[in-house]
């Protein structure tokens, strides 16, 4: 394949994954409504559109249309900047992520992946993380002490569980000796009883607590704690700008659920008689669905219980897994 080639799809990909993941990062704020509003026995959005399903538009042109207010204190570049890091670096974190497994289209082998690149889980979580970056700054750009605090609070928060995200990688990542996501899958290609989710059961739950936090999921959605800090970071924000924070919040959810489908659940391997594409398409849709559940479901924690939970429990168990798993593989 030529250069020009490889660049014309390159870009195709990038393009269709930005445009999808966008949509169906939008669309889970309709679903969540819904969601939460059948587990609380009311309708949630129902006037617009038949059962409420233009209510996505609607509220669309409502951020689109709504005044940019930009407070006369704030650092202004940096106010107006911090909202695009969010959904850049969630976005970007796609682009080592095979979301399907390879198909033929008129005779051309389509590899759903942007880059492959053999440091996948290292290159995902590292862009990431950067998207702390948007938080912090919104916080302490903006000069209003609740949204300092949020600021504050995130950088507390996404350090600490990142740590233990990290670590809890560790152990079957020593198993499969590889960082590229796609070996990770081909490694679970021998059916359910080789998923790594079965060898690494901690683990995977310490990576999936680790996810709620990242993504700022109740119960650890403590960056925007209503009760104590008004709308933590995001404050001063409003229309779009405001939009685009959680438009990278919604874009992480999908990026950790395909996380965790293929480091610890088979991936997009088929199963029985389901083809691979579909089975990662169900896994996802599980993992969106389990978190709209706790939402509904969990009271938030306190920051103190939060940061005792994080360092006092889940990264002891986390070393404790590594060093199991290595006395397992000497």
């Amino acid at each position: 394949m030529s250069e020009t080639a490889i660049v014309i799809e390159t870009v195709i990909k990038a393009v269709t994954v930005l445009a999808v993941v966008a949509g169906m990062a939008a669309f889970a704020t309709f679903i969540e409504r819904k969601v939460l509003a059948f587990m609380q026995r009311r309708l949630g959005p129902m006037h617009v559109g038949p059962h409420g399903i233009l209510q996505l538009a609607a509220d669309g042109i409502k951020l689109f249309t709504k005044e940019d207010i930009i407070p006369q204190h704030s650092i202004k570049p940096i106010f107006k900047i911090a909202p695009i890091i969010a959904p850049v670096a969630a976005f970007t974190a796609m682009a080592a992520v095979p979301f399907l497994p390879e198909f033929t289209i008129f005779g051309y082998t389509v590899r759903p992946i942007i880059a492959d690149i053999n440091v996948g889980v290292l290159f995902v979580m590292g862009v990431a993380s950067a998207g702390m970056y948007a938080p912090l700054l919104a916080g302490m750009s903006s000069t209003n002490k609740w949204a300092l605090l949020g600021a504050a609070r995130t950088v507390i928060q996404l350090l600490s569980f990142e740590v233990v995200s990290g670590l809890a990688l560790l152990a079957p990542l020593m198993l499969i000796g590889s960082l590229s996501l796609i070996d990770i899958n081909d490694f679970q290609a021998n059916g359910v009883t080789s998923w790594m989710v079965w060898k690494q059961p901690l683990a995977f739950l310490l990576f999936v607590i680790a996810g709620f936090a990242e993504t700022n999921r109740t119960p650890f959605d403590l960056i925007e704690y209503e009760a104590e800090i008004v709308s933590g970071y995001a404050t001063d924000y409003s229309g779009m700008r405001w939009g685009l924070f959680f438009v990278g919040e919604y874009a992480n959810m999908i990026t950790v659920s395909f996380l965790v489908s293929i480091i610890f659940l088979g991936g997009y391997n088929p199963f029985w008689i389901i083809p691979g594409g579909i089975m990662i398409l169900l896994k996802i849709s599980f993992f969106i669905f389990l978190f709209l559940w706790v939402r509904a479901a969990w009271p938030h924690v306190r920051p103190d219980q939060m940061m005792w939970l994080c360092w006092k429990v889940l990264m002891p168990l986390a070393l404790l897994n590594i060093l199991i798993t290595g006395m397992v593989l000497i």
